[in-house]
């Protein structure tokens, strides 16, 4: 069973991003990747990989 939250280490090792660059990506309110539970990030990976694909066409990559 693939997992639909990731930590925000597991969405900086999926990415290959570092800390910084990750807490950006969370926090910015445009992405509707991330949630706030208690004290922690957490990134739904369905909604990372369609942002992700959303990112892609609009470079055209």
């Amino acid at each position: 069973m693939e997992k639909v939250l990731l930590t925000l280490q597991e969405f900086r090792e999926y990415l290959g991003i570092g800390e910084t660059k990750a807490r950006e990506l969370v926090r910015d309110p445009r992405n509707n990747f991330s949630l706030m539970i208690g004290n922690k990030w957490y990134v739904n990976k369905k909604e990372l990989d369609e942002w992700i694909q959303k990112e892609c066409r609009k470079y055209k990559l």
